[in-house]
């Protein structure tokens, strides 16, 4: 057995890799960028080490960087996880010349299936149906359209290397169909090194099943049932669960056994996934095979009990599988949820910065795979991903419920995710039946679930709390070390024209909505203990409406918490402060309240410009432009693409928001942007930044 294994990845997937090695006995080492000399995979190692820039390409693809590390540490071997380097097979053969052991199947295997096409050329051969397409030398844009009217509308472009929905466009149509190859190709270049693009026949309403994959080096190989993983967004795997409600016994039987044939037929060795589409009649197809572990391998983790991991490390120290099919017997129903940092309502764009909350939800059968922390940081140099939540029920509906209980229960703050849309999905009667289909999200439009709900009363009493109580500190703090309290505190509605006045009446104001809530403290006889009065301004409210008047003892804990009690009732909600913003998580849902800014020059001179304000487009993030639509001086119509930012593995399409004349564009292509940057000047000259329209392709 091992004695010192090396990880080769970051985030979630190396800390649970880790964990597998350490109970093992096993010393964990960890590889890490500048931009993730403080992140949490780098907490929970036993050894980490520096491997070069924030830049992937020079630090976690670096292959000679990775091997001299493991030399260096006497690492014996080296798990990929997935993503990054787990797919490579010039990574597994470095290992294979440097006298380490790759963690997952051989290069052959890798090479092989890595390419969808001889993929699809071993299921075949095996028995295995797949689904009708063209995979040709041509690549010439009008070859593959003269095979899209052959197989005909609709059809999915898909990249022959790579996989993770990055590179895949659907096309319903042949409107658009040579832009769309053209940046399909672009995305799978930039990702996976090759522009190779093959076609299949897009199925209408199928569902996305998998089944995981064991071999050993003895050529016994098992599955370990399915998953579904249905539920997508831009082609990228969001919710997944096992066992698949769409599954018969006497079908999960004949797919899993065409799984593991299609895994015996390529010589595989290790942990790797079978991917198949199933129709709405039953009939499945091959759509690939994965030769890594998968982001979703704990679903499978709970209703079998065996841990995935472990079985790779084994199988990789030339240990026999130990399992028979007979022996594995899935028992209960799993689901896993991605936490992503992407805000819904800006279209998902990724959302950086320092996560000053991270609450994960604690109860029996709930388990969640994190990267991060509070206090990490969010980059624009990796995926977005930031942690996988995974649930186990005695059966789907007791799953479903706890599900729902701990979206409720987990509270990140400073960054936005994708929270909203996971509880929408889960809240989803189509979801609670099982009625989970590819198009799932284009189907049902969530977007009424994912705008800001109406505001309660306790938001803005926990906001006012701690606006109050954390000034209230601050404020003796500055005085018994002889400083001036007012030059040391940063703007709120509470401090304003000085101190905190002790013993009178507090009042605040937020903004929400378009409304105005002006709150009014008074001290009541007890320790923290207030009257409030909440009066609402705004469209549709009569002026001066009291909203409520109530008493409620507020309570500072840690981590920026404040317990409220009303009454009898308790309640506890988050609160951190961004800009002249507060953001208040209560009962699974985050409100933004908009503080009263001071008065500014800066701000005031770039209100008085008025329409210019919509002259100039600026990048939404650092990025990188990679192609260039249009030429200066050119005029162009409202929604027309512009330029295309590639940032966090998406491209981002920068489109026209008006009819106008191009009068810069500041930056070339192959040209790194800053966020913020002006990237398109339209119009007259001097006008001030706005944000772009946004339309997103590809996936993460």
């Amino acid at each position: 057995m091992f004695t010192k294994i090396l990880v080769a990845n970051r985030g979630e997937i190396a800390v649970r890799v880790m964990a597998a090695c350490q109970a093992l006995g096993i010393t964990a080492v960890a590889v890490y960028s500048e931009a993730d000399r403080a992140a949490l995979h780098v907490q929970m190692a036993d050894e980490a080490y520096s491997i070069g820039p924030a830049s992937a390409a020079q630090s976690y693809l670096h292959i000679p960087a990775i091997i001299e590390v493991a030399r260096r540490c006497g690492a014996q071997a080296i798990h990929p996880g997935y993503g990054f380097l787990s797919e490579n097979a010039a990574f597994a053969e470095a290992c294979d010349t440097a006298g380490i052991v790759f963690i997952g199947p051989t290069p052959e295997a890798i090479r092989l299936l890595g390419s969808k096409t001889a993929a699809k050329e071993i299921a075949q051969r095996v028995g295995v149906p797949t689904v009708p397409g063209y995979a040709g030398e041509d690549q010439s844009a009008a070859r593959f359209l003269a095979e899209a009217r052959r197989i005909g509308f609709p059809v999915m472009l898909k990249p022959t290397d790579g996989g993770g929905g990055k590179g895949m466009r659907a096309l319903f149509g042949e409107e658009g169909f040579a832009e769309a190859l053209a940046g399909a190709k672009r995305e799978a270049l930039g990702a996976f090194g090759s522009e190779q693009m093959f076609l299949e026949k897009l199925l209408v309403e199928p569902r996305h099943v998998e089944f995981q994959i064991l071999a050993d080096l003895r050529g016994q190989a098992v599955h370990l049932g399915e998953r579904e993983c249905s539920i997508q967004r831009r082609h990228q795997k969001i919710v997944e669960e096992s066992p698949s409600v769409a599954l018969t016994p006497e079908l999960r039987a004949e797919m899993g056994a065409a799984a593991v044939r299609v895994a015996q037929a390529a010589g595989y060795v290790n942990a790797g996934t079978v991917e198949f589409l199933l129709d709405t009649d039953g009939r499945y197809y091959f759509l690939e095979m994965n030769t890594r572990l998968q982001v979703e391998h704990p679903v499978t983790e709970w209703v079998t009990g065996a841990d995935l991991v472990k079985h790779q490390i084994m199988i990789a120290a030339g240990e026999p599988l130990g399992l028979s099919q007979e022996e594995i017997a899935p028992r209960g129903h799993a689901i896993e949820m991605r936490l992503y940092a992407e805000d819904p309502a800006q279209d998902f764009l990724p959302s950086t910065g320092r996560i000053e909350v991270f609450e994960p939800p604690r109860a029996p059968g709930v388990r969640v795979d994190s990267g991060v922390a509070g206090g990490s940081e969010v980059t624009v140099y990796y995926d977005p991903m930031l942690a996988k939540l995974i649930v186990y029920g005695e059966d789907r509906q007791s799953a479903l419920e706890r599900l729902r209980w701990a979206l409720e229960h987990w509270v990140v703050l400073g960054v936005e995710t994708n929270l909203p849309l996971l509880r929408a999905i889960a809240a989803h009667p189509d979801f609670a039946a099982g009625r989970t289909f590819t198009d799932f999200l284009v189907k049902h439009d969530l977007s009424a679930e994912l705008e800001h709900p109406e505001l309660p009363a306790e938001p803005l009493l926990a906001a006012a709390g701690v606006e109050v109580l954390d000034g209230s500190d601050r404020a003796r703090a500055n005085r018994g070390s002889g400083r001036f309290a007012a030059g040391h505190r940063r703007f709120n509605p509470w401090t304003q024209g000085g101190a905190l006045r002790r013993g009178g009446e507090q009042t605040g104001v937020y903004s929400y909505r378009g409304k105005e809530y002006q709150l009014t403290l008074a001290p009541e006889p007890g320790a923290s203990r207030w009257g409030v009065r909440i009066v609402v301004k705004g469209a549709g409210e009569p002026p001066e409406r009291s909203m409520r008047r109530l008493g409620v003892t507020l309570n500072l804990l840690s981590k920026g918490a404040i317990m409220m009690e009303i009454g009898a009732q308790m309640s506890l909600a988050y609160v951190t402060r961004q800009g002249y913003e507060t953001v208040v998580f209560w009962r699974g849902v985050s409100y933004r309240l908009e503080r009263p800014r001071p008065l500014d020059v800066d701000v005031a001179a770039a209100g008085a410009l008025g329409g210019a304000a919509q002259q100039k487009l600026v990048a939404p993030m650092p990025g990188t432009i990679v192609k260039a639509h249009v030429r200066e001086g050119e005029h162009v119509q409202a929604r027309q693409p512009l330029l295309v930012l590639s940032a966090m593995k998406m491209e981002h399409v920068i489109t026209a928001p008006r009819a106008a004349v191009v009068r810069r564009l500041p930056f070339a292509e192959g040209e790194a942007v800053p966020g913020g940057a002006t990237l398109v000047e339209l119009g007259e000259e001097g006008a001030a930044a706005s944000e772009p329209d946004i339309e997103e392709s590809g996936a993460k």
